[in-house]
C-alpha cells in the first residue's frame, strides 16, 4: 500500500512526518512555504491516520515512507518530523543512510525510549479513556497535553479534529507498527533536534541525547513551545526549518 500523500513544489526533496496525535494536515502552516523556498515538498499520513487507512497485515511506518520515496523516485531527501514522525525519520535515516540529507526534528520521539512517570502516567489514561470508548475526552487529554501556553484556539482545534479522526479510524485497528531496533551511530546526516520548555521532560532529554549521540547533530530548546511548536508559532518555526535546510539542503 503507498501511503496517502501530497507533492508540491521544485527541488530538493523534504518530507514532512507527522506527529501521532496528528496528519498530515499538521504541516498546512510550513508546506506552501516550503514549496516556495525552492523544495519539492512531500507530505504523508502515517497507516491508521488521515487518509491512509488501517493495516491489514503486519507492517512498519519507516519501511512505508520508503516504500513513498521509491514509489516518487526519491533517492535523497531531508526529513521533518514531529514526535512520532521524529521518530519515523530517525529509522529511516538509519536505515537507509545515504538517502537522508538532513534531519529536522520537533520534540521527537526515539525508537526504544522507555517511558518516564509522566508519561507512563498519560499512555495510562488514554487507554483508559479509550477502551471505556469515550473519545472526546481523550481527545481533550491530548489537546491539553500536547499543546503549550502559546497555543491558540485554531491550533487546539486543528489537534482536536485529527485526533479524533485517528481514534475513529484507529477503532478497528488490527495491527501496530513493528517497533525495529535502531543503530543512532548510523545516521550521516546533519540533525537539528527541537525540544519545548513546555514539554514532557522524555521529550525534552530525548533532544539533548539525540544531540549528544548523532555525529555533528545541535539542539535547541524553544523557551515558549510545548510538543506542536510547528501548531503553536507557525512562522517561528517555519524560519527555523527554512534557515536550517538552507544551510544543509539547499533549495533551488
Amino acid at each position: 500500500m503507498t501511503l496517502s500523500h501530497d507533492v508540491s513544489g521544485n527541488g530538493p526533496a523534504v518530507v514532512l512526518l507527522h506527529s501521532s496525535v496528528c496528519d498530515r494536515r499538521m504541516w498546512d502552516p510550513q508546506w506552501p512555504v516550503l514549496a516556495a523556498a525552492g523544495y519539492r515538498v512531500v507530505r504523508c499520513d502515517f497507516r491508521g491516520f488521515g487518509d491512509s487507512p488501517v493495516a491489514d497485515r503486519p507492517y512498519g511506518d519507516a519501511a512505508d515512507v520508503l516504500d513513498l520515496l521509491d514509489h516518487l523516485g526519491i533517492e535523497r531527501a531531508a526529513l521533518v518530523g514531529s514526535s512520532y514522525g521524529g521518530k519515523v525519520a530517525l529509522d529511516v535515516a538509519a536505515a537507509r543512510p545515504a538517502a537522508v540529507t538532513a534531519l529536522a526534528l520537533l520534540c521527537s520521539a526515539q525508537p526504544g525510549h522507555t517511558p518516564g512517570p509522566a508519561l507512563r502516567s498519560f499512555a495510562e489514561r488514554e487507554d483508559a479513556l479509550f477502551e471505556a470508548g469515550d473519545l472526546t475526552a481523550a481527545v481533550e487529554l491530548n489537546v491539553a497535553t500536547w499543546l503549550g501556553p502559546e497555543a491558540g484556539d485554531e491550533a487546539r482545534e486543528r489537534v482536536r479534529r485529527m485526533q479524533r479522526h485517528a481514534f475513529e479510524v484507529q477503532l478497528t485497528a488490527e495491527f501496530a507498527p513493528a517497533e525495529a531496533r535502531v543503530d543512532l551511530a548510523r545516521i550521516e546526516a546533519p540533525c537539528l533536534a527541537v525540544s519545548g520548555a513546555h514539554d514532557l521532560p522524555d521529550f525534552r532529554e530525548i533532544a539533548a541525547h539525540l544531540a549528544a549521540r548523532i555525529p555533528g547533530a545541535r539542539h535547541q530548546e524553544l523557551p515558549w513551545a510545548g510538543h506542536l511548536p510547528n501548531l503553536e508559532r507557525p512562522s517561528a518555526v517555519t524560519d527555523l526549518l527554512t534557515s536550517f535546510l538552507r544551510e544543509t539542503a539547499p533549495g533551488t
